[in-house]
């Protein structure tokens, strides 16, 4: 018996129809196109067109668009954008005289929408489309089609195996087929080999990760072109209903509308809010989150909701996160008759981890000084959570342990009729007066809950009555999300296919020599040089030696079926027109 196996050329150098039958054998392992076209100066206008089509589409000028892609990205990132914080944006152009007229030039305040990203994200996506579509109908012809044939000299593949048997050809065709079937391989019987192909996932896999990049583009800038994103603070009690004039603040794609904004609202309940008391921790938020009541629809039924860090409600396509919270002291104004002329809780902004906040009262219309002038007031407002004596700048925890609010008033004229917008926690004293003490210094007091501040003149009064909370949400509406998550995911499991299958072919040839015995070979070819195609081979070659054993030798008195590798059986090379088999690491067993 003979067994052995090659990983190269046995010492002859192929010829050219050798090299081509070859050729044959390995074709069609991959569906990347072949590049006919090398640029030249005789290709004329159709050709350069076709060379420069065959370069974008080429998988290198994909991978380095979307490396461009990603690389302007960074500057989206790091540079404030129009789009999401103008606020931001502005300062910049204050602080950065020089840079800022360059980043105008260049995009840079708004990369997303800029001329030269546009670019490269349609040049990526006519690129993938391009690549795609001729590798795709390339496979497709290929599921539909045969394996190639074995070629003539099986010696010259990478992984190779021989032995002679007793066992006919047609016995060991049979075994074979039967064997690689099993192994699911696409077999068929081509003249005197089996011809065997697997790996099919890896073209699957390569497809799936192109087509998924695809889908993800399109979900992106489908996101970005119909997506509104909101934000609005609402105060414990109060409640929210999804239409733009509700907004705090808004930003929406270049293609969304206001029909496209989902029917809900919802009342926030109830905000809880608990802290670490001790340790290095101290203040940090334990519990953080907001109940609410929410309906869908003009006659929806009412739902309760817990909403919490990075734990949205979702409302159909859209999400609803928390985002922020604060304190509303609640405040009563009387005017200098004792008329309530405003009572309402108002929402002031944090200024540290710790909750001190400051905001303002503005009291537009009712109001009446002692004489009975109409009249407007503005009150400057800083709270302290927890106020602690010999720290009166700063609240020392962001709970409500000893609230402490501290009211500056002003009246006169706000300046809220001129018709230039203002915040509604800035006061604007240009055409304000002070309220003076007893002793000619300006008004101010410090009042806990329940105290109240008595303005002089007979002007009225202003009462701190008790705390509420508020929190901020963002209401965000993003289409194609879903399909950006299953792009990113198919994305995964395709490159993880084409990384990890591997392409191979098998054939497995039969014959019968001229001294009667059936000599059997077996060769594999893989797309790429890796050593689990010889093992493979070995050992579909074991499974197919056990049966069709070798044959026994001539001479002996008993036939050797211990399957030990002996070259001297093996066909003298001057009576066979295939170079000796030389013994190699791979696919021997």
């Amino acid at each position: 018996m003979s067994k052995s196996t090659v990983g190269a050329t046995a010492g002859e150098t192929p010829t050219a129809s050798e090299e081509q039958d070859l050729g044959a054998a390995g074709s069609q392992l991959s569906t990347a196109p072949v590049d006919t076209l090398a640029a030249g100066p005789t290709l004329g206008i159709v050709g350069w067109a076709r060379w420069f089509w065959r370069q974008l589409t080429s998988m290198r000028v994909a991978l380095l668009l979307l490396l461009l892609l990603a690389l302007g990205a960074i500057p989206g990132s790091l540079i404030p954008q129009s789009g999401t914080d103008e606020t931001k944006v502005a300062d910049f152009r204050q602080a950065h005289g020089t840079l800022a007229p360059i980043y105008d030039r260049l995009g840079l305040f708004h990369v997303y929408s800029s001329v030269w990203f546009s670019a490269v994200y349609i040049l990526l996506f006519v690129s993938l489309i391009g690549c795609i579509v001729p590798r795709t109908w390339q496979f497709v012809g290929q599921l539909r089609s045969r394996p190639p044939g074995a070629p003539r000299r099986l010696t010259r593949l990478p992984a190779y195996t021989t032995w002679r048997t007793d066992a006919q050809p047609d016995q060991v065709h049979e075994a074979a087929l039967a064997l690689l079937k099993k192994r699911r391989f696409r077999t068929h019987l081509a003249g005197d080999a089996v011809t065997a192909e697997k790996g099919y996932l890896r073209e699957v896999g390569n497809l799936a990760f192109h087509i998924a990049l695809i889908v993800m583009l399109v979900a992106f800038a489908c996101g970005q072109l119909y997506k509104s994103e909101g934000n609005k603070l609402v105060v414990e009690g109060d409640g929210f209903s999804n239409t733009l004039t509700q907004y705090n603040d808004f930003k929406s794609g270049n293609l969304f509308s206001t029909d496209d904004l989902n029917p809900f609202s919802f009342t926030l309940d109830k905000f809880t809010g608990t802290y670490e008391t001790s340790g290095p921790n101290t203040g940090t938020a334990r519990t953080f989150q907001a109940a609410i009541t929410y309906s869908v629809g003009a006659y929806g039924k009412d739902e309760k909701a817990l909403v919490k860090v990075n734990h949205p409600l979702e409302i159909d396509d859209s999400k609803i996160y928390l985002t922020a919270h604060g304190y509303a002291p609640l405040i009563t104004v009387r005017d200098g008759k004792g008329k309530v002329v405003y009572r309402d809780a108002v929402p002031l902004l944090p200024l540290d981890s710790n909750i001190t906040s400051s905001g303002v009262i503005k009291v537009l219309d009712g109001y009446r000084d002692a004489k009975g002038a109409e009249e407007q007031l503005g009150v400057s407002a800083f709270f302290l959570p927890t106020y602690t004596q010999g720290n009166e700048t700063a609240s020392t925890f962001p709970a409500l342990r000893n609230p402490v609010l501290n009211l500056t008033p002003y009246h006169g004229d706000l300046g809220v009729d001129s018709g230039i917008p203002q915040s509604v926690y800035q006061l604007d004293k240009a055409h304000m007066k002070e309220f003076k003490d007893s002793k000619g210094a300006q008004l101010r007091d410090n009042l806990k809950p329940g105290e109240t501040m008595t303005l002089p003149n007979g002007a009225g009064s202003v009462t701190y009555e008790g705390t509420r909370e508020w929190a901020n949400f963002q209401i965000t509406q993003q289409p194609a999300s879903g399909w950006a998550l299953g792009g990113a995911l198919a994305a995964i499991f395709g490159l993880a296919g084409s990384l990890f299958i591997q392409r191979r072919r098998v054939w497995v040839r039969a014959v019968r020599g001229d001294d009667g015995v059936t000599v059997v070979e077996m060769a594999g070819l893989g797309r790429s040089e890796s050593a689990k195609v010889p093992e493979e081979l070995g050992d579909l070659a074991g499974i197919l030696y056990d049966g069709a054993p070798a044959a026994p030798e001539r001479g002996t008195a008993s036939p050797d079926t211990s399957a030990s590798p002996d070259t001297s059986a093996s066909p003298d090379p001057s009576e066979s027109s295939e170079p000796r088999a030389v013994p190699a690491e791979g696919a021997e067993k």
